[in-house]
């Protein structure tokens, strides 16, 4: 099989998740602007971000089963305008509701993109698998801290409108995919990805993985619904929220390029647990230190989540060898899509309560985490030995 890493297809794909990952972005940094447009409360404001996730998230299964059946090549450029359009009008929407479902549309635009778009990030990656997600993820990662940063500044200097124009390039980028999508569909062809084609899924495995990844999106989730209000609670103004935002999402990118290597030398399970054992007193450091000490934990907060995305991503795929797409949306959109919701609850604990409790109960959930990543088994189907077996332990 191929050693190393198809540059021009991987950066084809990273550049589509940045490109679609920047629509998903937009919509935490128009959460502030639409909650002083349409007077929300925690609750309703967490609720556009349920909107997002659920659409995203808890479909992408379902992207999954129909990319491993059939395949659908054109979700990469079909998915990336529909986000695009989706996310781009919501931010006008006059209505509340027509918000919801438009910014609905848009999470499908993301959901469609990320099963066939891993799964071709697979194809492309050779033996350097974890390494190979982490180039994938790279591109998402950076769109989403850039959607974030962009839209936000947008929006601050023009209006709700900066919304429709940072929207823009996203739509390029689709047109540029719809162009590659040949080359693309040469890496079907043949692929080897180097797993034993007598290898079964491990169920029960992807249920524990799932499971951390679900109790780690609960902090993640409420991190991204809640950090901008947070610091305007304490005095600050919506911009340093969305700068602290940016940051953090900015850090996870660049997580995402240190520990991949990290993972394919030490073991994709010990990144796995170390990382997730950071998240907890990281939080807690945010919430209740603050100043730059918390600045700085909530940057590795990213760091510890987002730069884990392809680890998780790689485990999946190896936990469920004969279904790789499905794999893929259970990683990122199932699982995470339960943190989304999470975080509506844990809205309205803040709405009850205040901020910083419900801050500090999300914070809980990835410990509990931690506990279950202990008990990840070793994946039966991994990639015959060429030249250096992936690390998985």
């Amino acid at each position: 099989m191929r050693d190393g890493i198809d540059r021009r297809a991987m950066v084809a794909l990273s550049g589509g998740h940045l490109a679609v990952d920047f629509a998903s972005g937009s919509v935490p940094a128009l959460i502030p602007f639409l909650t002083d447009r349409f007077h929300l409360g925690y609750a309703l404001a967490a609720m556009l971000l349920l909107a997002a996730t659920a659409s995203s998230s808890l479909v992408q299964p379902l992207f999954g089963l129909w990319s491993d059946r059939q395949g659908a090549l054109w979700l990469i450029p079909g998915g990336t305008i529909l986000a695009a359009v989706g996310v781009g009008l919501a931010a006008v929407s006059p209505f509340y509701p027509l918000v919801l479902v438009l910014v609905l549309a848009g999470g499908l635009g993301v959901a469609a993109f990320h099963p066939e778009g891993a799964k071709y990030a697979a194809y492309a990656s050779g033996r350097k698998r974890a390494s190979g997600m982490s180039y994938f993820n790279i591109g998402g990662n950076t769109g989403y801290a850039l959607g974030a940063f962009v839209t936000g500044v947008l929006v601050a200097a023009v209006g709700l409108g900066g919304g429709l124009i940072a929207m823009v390039p996203v739509a390029v980028v689709a047109a540029a995919l719809l162009w590659f999508a040949p080359r693309l569909g040469e890496l079907a062809r043949a692929p080897d990805l180097g797993v034993d084609a007598l290898g079964q899924d491990d169920r029960h495995a992807m249920t524990l993985l799932g499971t951390v990844i679900a109790l780690r999106s609960v902090a993640w989730f409420t991190l991204l619904a809640f950090v901008p209000l947070w610091t305007e609670s304490l005095g600050h103004s919506k911009a340093y929220g969305n700068r602290l935002l940016f940051l953090m999402l900015l850090a996870g990118a660049v997580g995402t390029l240190a520990l991949g290597p990290v993972a394919d030398r030490v073991g994709l399970r010990r990144t796995l647990v170390v990382t997730q054992a950071l998240v907890a007193p990281l939080m807690l450091v945010f919430v209740y230190v603050g100043g730059t000490a918390g600045a700085v934990a909530v940057m590795f907060v990213g760091v510890c989540v987002v730069g884990t995305f392809g680890v998780t991503m790689v485990l999946s795929q190896l936990y469920l060898p004969r279904h790789i797409g499905m794999a893929s949306g259970l990683s990122v959109g199932l699982a995470m899509g339960i943190g989304g919701v999470a975080a509506v609850v844990l809205g309205a604990v803040a709405d009850v309560v205040d901020l910083r409790a419900a801050l500090t109960v999300s914070a809980i959930a990835p410990a509990f985490g931690v506990f279950v990543s202990l008990r990840l088994p070793r994946p039966a189907s991994v990639p015959r030995r060429r030249r250096e077996p992936i690390a998985v332990d």
